[in-house]
């Protein structure tokens, strides 16, 4: 017997229906719109729309709508399944306009077929629940008990109800010797309540100062008699952070996190860091090269800035910037230090620092100072956006909490910058701005980060 858990989770009733909607949504356009297409049109329509749907499905499975553990939010489904849709029209056309000679043809029975399947997989959605309803029948639902405290089991519920998931709840097994109504039993006499109910199935709520010896023999007394069990893993408070489950092999693997692991995501970023970085590299060369002229004859020094930075995880990378000091500058930051503006000292701001050149001042008030940034962008060490790249020096002095701010790749720009910038004088302020960014970021607050620090730039404000 095939014993492979790929698909556990993989709800193949739902993409049944999503296949006898479509098939539905195909003949109702047939018989209603289907008189003006040409018979030899049939083959090339019906093609194209069944890649359309195959497409349609394969996306909906992509993102997770197939999954029988996903909340099942309806606004959340028909954000999904409409992209999905999106998805498949625009594949569809794709196909129309390049395979098809006659591009007029059925074109009124085309967007008909559209708005019907639309109008009909949005229906489907608003009555999926009593549809699984009807097909399953609660004769064949699994008869499972709960094992633990019945007022533990209340979130866990509430959150199973979420879910497309149905289970016949038969009732609740203490761990005790509790032997009030509520309970149909103990756990010690957990064999006689499977041959009484004819259970299928046992959860188990694994308390978070419990032995995993102790259920251990209940878990084994489950596989013996063929009774699948699950254990609810409630063992560690979540706090402030995302969790999954996974598998290495034959190991279970509970994940906590609080950046984004989703490699399409991260593929995105730096898909977008890349273009975004030649995009600014060539449409700012010639101000980099001026630029450039202008700090080499303002004052003796490279004009180009490096110093060791702190990226990813404490990694350290060489910063590029244009020069905009002295070229002793770091010698003589140990004389400034009592007229940092920064409390704690956590990093250096200083408004009229007196190491700063004629040059210089003007490219740090317009971020010119910063464009040889989207180098280190370009190669990797950096993203457009992110958080503020420290020192060495000031990552030596961060707390716990704060080291969690470079937990992401530093950016060019992030939420400090668009947020105020050099008029934020508490690091602490800077750092939720940060954590901030990390726990919700998306590709749209990458965007709007970016016209936000452009605006700032533009109007000058907070940049010293």
């Amino acid at each position: 017997m095939n014993r492979s858990n790929t698909s556990a989770s993989f709800d193949i009733v739902h993409v049944i229906l999503d296949i006898i909607f479509l098939a539905i949504a195909f003949l109702l356009s047939v018989l209603f719109f289907g008189s003006g297409v040409d018979a030899n049109e049939w083959r090339a329509i019906t093609s194209i729309y069944i890649v359309g749907c195959v497409i349609f499905l394969m996306n909906n499975r992509t993102s997770q709508i197939y999954n029988n553990t996903l909340f099942f939010y309806v606004d959340r489904i028909i954000r999904r399944e409409t992209l999905s849709f999106f998805i498949a029209v625009v594949c569809g056309e794709i196909i129309y306009f390049n395979c098809i000679n006659d591009r007029n043809f059925g074109s009124t029975f085309f967007w008909a077929l559209l708005a019907i399947t639309y109008v009909l997989i949005l229906l489907e959605i608003l009555i999926f629940q009593r549809l699984i309803d009807i097909i399953i029948k609660r004769k064949h639902v699994p008869r499972c008990v709960y094992v633990g405290s019945k007022d533990s089991y209340n979130k866990f519920r509430y959150f199973l109800n979420k879910t497309p998931l149905i289970v016949n709840e038969i009732g609740y097994v203490s761990y005790d010797d509790d032997d009030s109504i509520e309970y149909i039993g103990k756990l010690s006499d957990l064999e006689e309540i499977i041959r009484k109910y004819n259970i299928d199935q046992v959860y188990i709520m694994q308390k978070r100062d419990m032995d995993i010896t102790y259920i251990q023999k209940y878990i084994d007394l489950c596989i013996e008699m063929g009774v699948t069990c699950r254990v609810i893993v409630d063992i560690f408070r979540r706090r402030r952070c995302y969790t999954y489950n996974s598998s290495v092999g034959t190991y279970p693997v509970l994940t906590y996190h609080t950046v984004t692991l989703n490699n399409w995501e991260k593929v995105l970023k730096r898909v977008f860091d890349i273009c975004f970085s030649l995009f600014a590299i060539v449409l700012t060369s010639p101000i980099m090269i001026i630029t450039a002229i202008a700090i080499k004859l303002d004052s003796k020094g490279p004009a180009i800035f490096k110093q060791v930075r702190v990226g990813k995880n404490g990694r350290h990378f060489k910063i590029w910037k244009f020069r905009s000091m002295v070229q002793d500058a770091e010698e003589r930051k140990n004389e400034l230090l009592e007229l940092n503006e920064v409390k704690d000292g956590m990093m250096f701001k200083m408004q009229d620092d007196p190491r700063i050149t004629k040059v210089g001042k003007f490219i740090r008030k317009t971020s010119i100072d910063e464009l040889p940034q989207f180098f280190n962008v370009l190669f990797g060490s950096m993203s457009v956006v992110g958080t503020r790249p420290p020192t060495i020096d000031e990552v030596e002095k961060y707390s716990t909490h704060q080291w969690r701010r470079i937990s992401i790749k530093p950016g060019i720009t992030g939420m400090w910058q668009a947020n105020g910038r050099s008029s934020i004088k508490d690091f602490n302020e800077v750092v939720e701005l940060d954590v901030e960014y990390i726990d919700n970021w998306s590709p749209l607050l990458d965007i709007q980060i970016i016209f936000k620090t452009v605006a700032e730039v533009f109007m000058s404000k907070n940049s010293y």
